[in-house]
């Protein structure tokens, strides 16, 4: 049986001077990778602010609706809907131990025992691949971007969303790290069946790991549809151009290649 987590309809959105998102629906089901796809400016990321209630100063949502369906009632940030951002150091608050930011969250949503607080932290942290106890302990200025990534991914985790917002969150790794957290999060999304929202401009990552994609272009989706029919029969031309552009490695550019197409070294 498929179950909605999130049903968004006709999203109209402005700022001061303009309409920035111009009547956006979209559906994301329970364990699908949903990703929204556009370059810088399109919309995607005030798209997914919106949901969560999370639009910045001077930025307003002026038309239709977002309906969380797992619960039938408003959702809980943190709880029901979570995020992972791009900056993912804003995150932790720089003068309390991860630990204690993690444990907040907890009291925040549940009724946990200290003990039992502290086993399902330890639990998150292993979850991610991070030592527990040396994490546990530690300031945010005391661990790498990709130690943080992986933290602010375990965080995002830990009540057991319905659904994860994940906003560029590759953006500010380099290429090895960036490919470890997204295997990351689509493990713990198969082992926690929650849904995923994957805001990218990267196609390489959608074509990897989404069940679905909507294509966005100046505040509108112009195409959505499974990953399979938009990589092999889009239908609109923005959508033709974004994933002609994904690099090959079957074809080899013609720079590469000599007179006798024999590839330079």
């Amino acid at each position: 049986m498929i179950v909605i987590v999130l049903e968004v309809k006709h999203l109209a959105i402005h700022n001061k001077t303009k309409q920035i998102v111009k009547d956006v629906s979209f559906t994301i089901e329970q364990g699908q990778w949903m990703a929204l796809v556009g370059e810088s400016g399109s919309g995607k990321s005030i798209t997914a602010a919106s949901i969560g209630g999370l639009l910045p100063s001077g930025v307003t949502l002026k038309g239709g609706s977002i309906t969380f369906k797992q619960k039938g009632e408003e959702p809980i940030l943190g709880k029901d809907i979570s995020y992972i951002f791009q900056d993912y150091r804003s995150a932790f608050t720089p003068f309390l131990t991860i630990g204690k930011q993690f444990d907040e969250t907890i009291r925040t949503h549940s009724k946990l025992s200290k003990k039992d607080r502290k086993a399902a932290i330890f639990q998150a942290l292993k979850a991610v691949n991070l030592p527990d106890e040396r994490v546990y302990k530690s300031y945010a200025a005391q661990l790498s971007g990709g130690q943080l990534q992986r933290a602010a991914i375990a965080l995002a985790l830990l009540m057991k969303p319905a659904l994860i917002i994940a906003d560029e969150p590759t953006t500010a790794l380099d290429s090895v790290a960036a490919a470890e957290v997204l295997q990351l999060l689509y493990k713990l999304k198969e082992e926690a069946g929650c849904a995923i929202f994957f805001i990218t401009h990267d196609l390489r990552h959608v074509r990897k790991y989404a069940d679905r994609a909507a294509i966005m272009l100046a505040g509108e989706i112009v195409e959505e549809n499974s990953i399979e029919s938009l990589l092999h029969a889009p239908h609109h031309f923005y959508t033709k151009k974004l994933f002609n552009a994904i690099p090959s490695l079957q074809k080899t550019p013609d720079r590469l290649l000599d007179t006798q197409k024999k590839v330079l070294i």
